[in-house]
């Protein structure tokens, strides 16, 4: 497949904290104890001891470091959390038509193969949870399975420590997939905190295509509690090899209280083209790390976000891009709709270094705040050495105009009707680029019957 470690990686991206050897994290160490008590066999084992050692001298991120200074963890720490097996019996999900038949589902991390389909797919793709591969496929998973950029970021690390099974998406060379693939990681709540940890690992060969679904849930069973609390501790690696095209729709709707953390690492070799579209909807405390490796010339990245929470929910979406090489292109749109007491957060860096000459790169986070304590926290950042690009980044904040719901009301449409035209044609702007029909039309059915954002 044939991509190289870049020069340059990412500065400064979400970089672990360390303890001394005397002053360890004892929730952390709790919380590891937990995920690292199923014992696995030969190089994954050792992968995951790695993991585990750099993780019990690490601490979990406080509000004291730049990265997370808008996002407190300590509501987080208050929750003891254990590992609690799959249950399959009598869970809902939504099937997308398009993907009926190429399938993986996990339950609280765990793989369901008599909930996944896995029929309707082409030669020269392999998509399959990782115990499910044969010796030399897990040989070849071998060599990027954690391998991505900030593999020792704490959470990402913790995830690489508790590592007992994955979802496999592995494209051969030059095979288009026309099929959707629909990754679907169900939280199942219990009587008691659990914690699960997802694993994705997408590897497009040189001339391939894919689409990629990946969906955060908590579709929840009749033996379910309603609302229980729940971490999922997510980690995605994006492999796209020369020339090879990954669509990436990555949607995060967990449960009212649940708390979610994700890693998405994408690697973009010589003229690759990566687009990922992340839909936020859920979680308590939700945050998303997307970092994305320009490992070769002439790479297209196309990053679009939509962020839409209310009641008291936090969402964190922080990207970073690294432009390592000439002529790359990158173009990111962050949404976000804020209402009640919510408060969402974009930090978006983008790195241009004097190697990555003629780069295009722009950046632009939108937010519509919805009711007087709404917070919007933005920081979009543009970091370049190069003296030959062409670059630009903002943000905007603003609200519903009451010139515009007038105009509306004049047409014959009522207030809180014409509140939730303005809202979904803002949120339409992104949910309308994700190239799946089913999918498209579930997400503007939500956003339309969140009824929480229509009011004060």
């Amino acid at each position: 497949m044939n991509i190289q470690v870049s020069p340059s990686p990412i500065p400064n991206s979400n970089a672990v904290s360390l303890t001394s050897m005397l002053d360890r994290d004892d929730y952390l160490t709790g919380l590891l104890n937990q995920v690292t008590a199923t014992k696995t066999e030969g190089w994954l084992q050792e992968l995951r001891q790695s993991a585990a050692n750099w993780v019990r001298h690490s601490i979990i991120p406080t509000t004291r470091e730049e990265e997370w200074r808008f996002t407190d963890l300590s509501s987080l720490r208050k929750v003891q959390f254990n590992v609690e097996a799959g249950k399959f019996a009598s869970l809902e999900f939504d099937i997308l038509p398009e993907a009926a038949n190429s399938r993986l589902v996990f339950v609280n991390g765990v793989f369901a193969p008599e909930l996944s389909a896995v029929s309707d797919l082409p030669s020269g793709i392999v998509v399959s949870n990782l115990a499910g591969l044969s010796a030399v496929e897990q040989e070849d998973v071998r060599q990027y399975l954690a391998q991505a950029e900030g593999a020792q970021e704490v959470f990402t690390a913790l995830n690489t420590a508790g590592i007992t099974d994955a979802a496999v998406v592995w494209v051969k060379k030059n095979v288009v997939v026309e099929t959707p693939i629909h990754l679907v990681f169900i939280s199942v709540a219990g009587n008691t905190a659990t914690i699960s940890q997802p694993r994705c690992l997408v590897v497009a060969e040189s001339g391939s295509q894919v689409m990629l679904v990946e969906e955060y849930t908590n579709r929840r069973g009749a033996e379910s509690a309603e609302n229980g609390v729940y971490l999922t501790n997510a980690v995605t690696e994006v492999w796209v090899g020369e020339n090879a095209e990954v669509i990436h729709t990555r949607v995060e709707w967990e449960g009212a209280e649940a708390f979610h953390i994700g890693k998405t690492a994408i690697a973009q070799a010589r003229d690759s083209r990566y687009t990922c579209h992340a839909i936020t909807l859920g979680a308590k405390l939700s945050r998303h790390n997307l970092e994305i490796l320009q490992t070769g010339e002439q790479t297209q990245t196309t990053l679009n976000g939509l962020t839409i929470i209310s009641g008291k929910q936090l969402s964190d979406t922080h990207s970073a891009i690294a432009l390592n090489y000439p002529h790359g292109t990158s173009d990111q749109l962050h949404k976000c709709i804020v209402g009640d007491r919510a408060h969402a957060v974009f930090n978006g860096k983008v790195f241009v270094p004097k190697l990555a000459q003629l780069t295009n790169a722009s950046q632009l986070n939108r937010n519509l705040l919805l009711s007087s304590k709404a917070r919007v926290d933005t920081k979009p950042q543009l970091e370049i050495t190069a003296d030959n690009v062409k670059c630009a980044h903002g943000a905007t904040v603003s609200q519903l105009e009451d010139d515009e719901i007038f105009y509306l009301q004049s047409r014959g449409i009522d207030e809180n009707d014409a509140r939730k035209l303005l809202i979904n044609a803002f949120a339409a702007e992104v949910i309308n680029q994700i190239p799946i029909p089913s999918l498209r039309e579930i997400l503007l059915n939500t956003v339309n019957n969140l009824k929480s954002l229509t009011n004060e």
